[in-house]
């Protein structure tokens, strides 16, 4: 990185090395927040995120990069170094775009009303909640005209362009309108077998201690380095950190233990994806994750290809004996049923593989039709009660706590994430399909345990590829194609459909 012959990438290098450093107390920070900080410490906390983040916006958004990103492109240098060029340059026109007073003021608003939302949710209070959240979607609206006006988007394709790069909405829309053509008559085809067959229900209590204790073992078994990381709880489950220091949270309720469990899987595939980025490169936007389909590809690979795999309930039944005594409902063959067990339900983060689609697709629909002026959040009510009577056959009247407010996406901001979710399972069975290929006996490994093969193939096509490749690029490397959902359906048909 030294190059005498490369000035202006040395310079632009370091810069990097210093964000990225600023960037790890920032995730910390915002760790504690939602993990271990006192209530009334809050708007302090608040005031400082939103402190370092005016100061990080500010060097990213230099006008001074421009000239040294001109200069740096006609130094020579090697693949690793253009595509982290990219990476940087891409950055900087998506700051530079942004006004700082915005970030300051957006990073202050999400957090109050995040905060907020962890209270206001139990109660039910949606007008208190709406009225946060008014202020919290004006300011996204600005965020998005901006970079719309700035890179030729939509303002809603803005967003989605942050977390999924090249994305576009009537993309997402082709993929999702396809999937409301089939998914539904699919749910009700399953439903109507599952109701045939027999299947043993858990009985609890499940202690929370025990259940932690379950779900460290297992986390620990699918590779997480807990040096580098740990599990702790919070009110919504997620990864947050940096690749040298990655916190994984869950959830538990005593009456329940494989919600936790299968959680805590999630998140431990987007834990190994920071742990396994290329470490060469720590430091450098060329080696963070792809994008979030990508990430959200790797959490649903473990949570929905692994651990849903038939084979993986023999491995977690004496798990679960040992934690909470026997039970017939630990029979491997039974445990395999519950986690396939298809159930329209309100919570998201609590939905069947089959059903979760639908609460993805709805969310798109609604964020959409805000971020374009289409909506308001007066009319997020009656939009999502409309779309889980079409999509699932549910009633969320009056029931704010389990239907619009259930999530932490929009509060804290983050439009144009959630199709990243079915995006990312889309991938998750992709990358299946093709291990299956080059690994022919996959099927075999997982019922026997031996995951080296799983998730050697993983670290070599996915973890430490980086964000050395367009998405595109990536998915056709490691797959041989570009995204191609008949294998997300072909994957479905196939678990669920007899």
């Amino acid at each position: 990185m030294k190059n005498q012959h490369t000035p202006a990438y040395a310079w632009l290098h370091r810069q990097q090395e210093r964000l990225h450093r600023l960037d790890h107390l920032q995730s910390i920070a915002a760790w504690d927040q939602a993990t271990h900080m006192p209530p009334g410490g809050n708007d302090a906390r608040s005031a400082a995120l939103a402190e370092l983040a005016t100061l990080m916006h500010r060097d990213r958004a230099d006008p001074s990069l421009a000239q040294r990103l001109a200069a740096a492109r006609q130094e020579p240098l090697n693949d690793w170094q253009a595509a982290n060029l990219r990476e940087i340059e891409r950055a900087w026109q998506r700051t530079q775009a942004v006004p700082e007073a915005l970030v300051e003021r957006r990073t202050v608003v999400t957090s109050q009303c995040e905060h907020a939302w962890r209270s206001q949710r139990p109660r039910n209070d949606w007008a208190g909640f709406a009225a946060n959240l008014r202020e919290v979607l004006a300011l996204v609206r600005q965020e998005a005209h901006h970079l719309g006006d700035a890179l030729g988007l939509s303002p809603y394709d803005a967003l989605l362009d942050h977390y999924e790069p090249g994305m576009r909405s009537v993309d997402v829309a082709r993929l999702f309108g396809n999937l409301r053509q089939w998914l539904p008559a699919l749910i009700r085809q399953v439903q109507a077998r599952q109701a045939r067959e027999d299947v043993l229900p858990l009985v609890g209590p499940f202690p929370l201690p025990a259940q932690r204790s379950v779900c460290e073992q297992m986390v620990r078994w699918l590779g997480f380095d807990f040096a580098h990381g740990r599990l702790d709880v919070s009110t919504h489950p997620f990864t947050g950190g940096v690749p040298e220091d990655v916190r994984l949270t869950t959830r538990f309720r005593d009456d329940e233990c494989l919600q936790a469990l299968l959680g805590t899987i999630h998140e431990t595939g987007h834990g190994r994806y920071e742990q396994n980025l290329p470490r060469e490169w720590l430091g450098q936007p060329v080696a963070l994750a792809r994008s979030m389909a990508i990430h959200e590809s790797q959490s649903l690979f473990f949570e929905m290809q692994l651990a849903a795999h038939p084979g993986f309930a023999r491995h977690l039944s004496p798990l679960l004996v040992q934690a909470f005594g026997d039970q017939a409902a630990f029979e491997p063959d039974n445990l395999h049923k519950l986690m396939t067990r298809v159930a329209p339900g309100l919570i998201r983060v609590e939905a069947d593989e089959l059903t979760y689609p639908a609460h993805i697709v709805l969310r798109f629909e609604i964020e959409r039709a805000l971020i374009e002026g289409e909506a308001e959040v007066d009319d997020i009510p009656a939009l999502w009660d409309a779309a889980m009577h079409d999509l699932l056959g549910l009633d969320t009247r009056s029931n704010y706590r389990d239907g619009p407010m259930q999530d932490v996406h929009w509060p804290a901001g983050l439009f144009g994430y959630f199709p990243c979710y079915s995006l990312g399972a889309m991938y998750a069975a992709q990358w299946m399909a093709a291990m299956h290929h080059t690994l022919p006996d996959v099927d075999a490994q997982i019922h026997a345990g031996e995951l080296n093969g799983v998730f050697g193939w993983l670290r070599e096509h996915i973890w430490q590829a980086g964000s050395r490749w367009p998405t595109d690029e990536l998915a056709q490397r490691a797959s041989g194609e570009t995204l191609n959902p008949a294998h997300y359906r072909a994957h479905l048909e196939r678990r669920y459909g007899g």
